[in-house]
């Protein structure tokens, strides 16, 4: 079994200043602040907040600037925020503006100086790197912004160079599973967080706690990075616990059984299957 010590992820899809959601990291649904579902899950026992800016490689930018620094005001659990990073500037402004790690995908695969250049600059333990498994006709590949550009890389093969160009950690993000809530890809998780000794943080398909507890027993991940299984459960019917500003507010909130706290049960179901916690 997994022995290591699991972090709980949640993790912000920010597009213009609001939270999204959506199915293959496309299909995006508003959901409201996500100041306010990273202060929620702060109080309810999140381990870290992973922050990405949904549209920064599209459009050459990241603008979370204001969210780092007023959430890095309130809540204190590692902030890791990603999106657009194309130079050492971007990475020296999100951290100033008080993120603890900075998550790069799109540049580090067209650019592996830069992974160097990073690492160098920021430290291993700053620098994380998301990788985007595609998986097509059984054939494994990496992609870019957020699934738009296919590159002809074994996810595996991917890993295990940029660990051995000095990343600190990896998020896994599996493509065709995000947003589906049918379950992790297990087999390429299990791959990735076996092949590589850095943490593997999994993300893409949870749809239920079962998942979090399959993947875990059967991988080496060292946390699992989630969206849809928290944002829907922290949506309550009423319209104003949060500020929900466009979107289909109907589906939002019907979609999930609303938990008193969403992150509290699924730690307490890991432990009662002997599955080791961040923090208890």
């Amino acid at each position: 079994m997994n022995k290591n010590n699991i972090r709980i992820i949640p993790k912000l899809d920010i597009k213009n200043g609001t939270l999204i959601k959506g199915i293959g990291l496309e299909g995006l649904r508003v959901l409201g602040d996500p100041y306010d579902f990273a202060k929620k899950y702060y109080e309810d026992g999140a381990d870290e907040i992973l922050y990405m800016d949904n549209v920064a490689t599209l459009y050459g930018t990241n603008n979370l600037t204001k969210f780092v620094k007023k959430t890095a005001k309130d809540i204190f659990i590692p902030l890791t925020v990603g999106g657009g990073i194309k130079n050492l500037k971007n990475i020296e402004k999100l951290l100033v503006n008080g993120a603890d790690k900075v998550s790069i995908n799109s540049e580090f695969v067209v650019n592996k100086k830069f992974i160097e250049e990073a690492v160098k600059n920021f430290g291993s333990s700053t620098i994380v790197a998301t990788i985007e498994s595609n998986k097509i006709k059984n054939e494994y590949f990496i992609t870019t912004s957020n699934g738009r550009d296919l590159y002809k890389k074994n996810p595996v093969q991917w890993a295990k160079e940029l660990e051995d160009t000095g990343v600190g950690e990896i998020i896994l993000t599996s493509v065709n599973n995000e947003g589906l809530k049918s379950g992790f890809d297990v087999p390429i998780i299990k791959k990735i967080s076996e092949i590589v000794k850095i943490p593997v943080i999994a993300h893409g398909g949870c749809g239920n706690i079962d998942h979090i507890i399959n993947l875990i027993k059967k991988t080496n991940v060292t946390g699992v990075a989630l969206a849809s299984i928290l944002h829907y459960a922290s949506i309550k019917k009423k319209q104003n616990t949060f500020n929900l500003k466009t979107g289909n507010t109907n589906f939002l909130q019907n979609a999930h059984k609303n938990y008193k706290n969403i992150i509290k049960k699924i730690k307490n179901e890991l432990r009662k299957n002997g599955i080791k916690i961040r923090y208890e």
